[in-house]
C-alpha cells in the first residue's frame, strides 16, 4: 500500500469518532423526559422542606419581633418614668436646707416668723411642685425600720419606742414613681 492509501483509513476513522462524539455529546446535553421528571421532583421536593421550615420558623420569628417590641416600649417608658431622677437628686438638698431653714427660725421675734413663714411656704411650694411629678417624701418617724426605704445612721436606747423602730430621722428620704432615690437617714430603736 502506498501512503495515501494509509492516510485516507485514518481519516475515514477520525470523522467517524468525532461523529460518534458528537452525536454522544448532543444525547447527553439534551434532557430526557426521565431526567426532567426526576428534576422537577427534587425540586418539588425541595420546595416542599423549604416551606416546612418556613412554617416552623414563622411563629418563632414572630414573637421575637413581638417580645422585642414590647421590651422597647418597656425601655422607653421606663425612660419617661424615670428621667427626672438625676434632676430630682439635685434638688434634694434644696429641700434639706429648707427644712433647716425652718427649724433654725424658731425665735419669737417678729422678723423671724415672718421669714419662717416665708421658708415654710417655699418649702410647701417647692414640695407641692415635685409631687406633681410624682415624687414622695419618706418621713418614717415612729414607723418599723425598712432596710429597704431606710438607712440606720445609729441604734439607741428609747426607753418607750418599740425595738426596731425609728426613733430620729436626721434626713428625709424620697422616692420618685416608687423607685428610692434617696433613703432615710434615720435612728433605730434598740430591741
Amino acid at each position: 500500500m502506498s501512503n495515501e492509501e494509509q492516510k485516507v483509513p485514518e481519516v475515514e476513522i477520525e470523522e467517524q469518532a468525532v461523529g460518534e462524539a458528537t452525536t454522544e455529546a448532543v444525547e447527553a446535553e439534551e434532557p430526557t423526559v426521565e431526567s426532567l421528571t426526576e428534576a422537577l421532583a427534587e425540586a418539588e421536593a425541595t420546595i416542599a422542606d423549604l416551606q416546612k421550615q418556613l412554617a416552623e420558623l414563622e411563629p418563632r420569628a414572630q414573637a421575637e419581633i413581638l417580645n422585642h417590641r414590647r421590651r422597647a416600649e418597656q425601655e422607653v417608658e421606663k425612660a419617661r418614668k424615670f428621667a427626672l431622677e438625676r434632676f430630682t437628686h439635685e434638688l434634694l438638698p434644696v429641700v434639706d436646707s429648707l427644712e433647716r431653714a425652718i427649724e433654725a427660725a424658731t425665735s419669737e421675734d417678729e422678723a423671724v416668723k415672718a421669714l419662717r413663714e416665708g421658708v415654710e411656704m417655699t418649702h410647701k411650694m417647692f414640695l407641692d411642685g415635685v409631687s406633681k411629678f410624682n415624687v414622695e417624701v419618706v418621713n418614717p418617724h415612729g414607723e418599723v425600720f425598712n432596710p429597704e426605704h431606710h438607712q440606720a445612721m445609729s441604734m439607741v436606747d428609747a426607753g418607750e419606742a418599740e425595738p426596731n423602730t425609728v426613733v430620729a430621722v436626721m434626713q428625709k428620704g424620697y422616692l420618685l414613681n416608687g423607685r428610692l432615690i434617696r433613703p432615710a437617714m434615720v435612728m433605730v430603736a434598740k430591741g
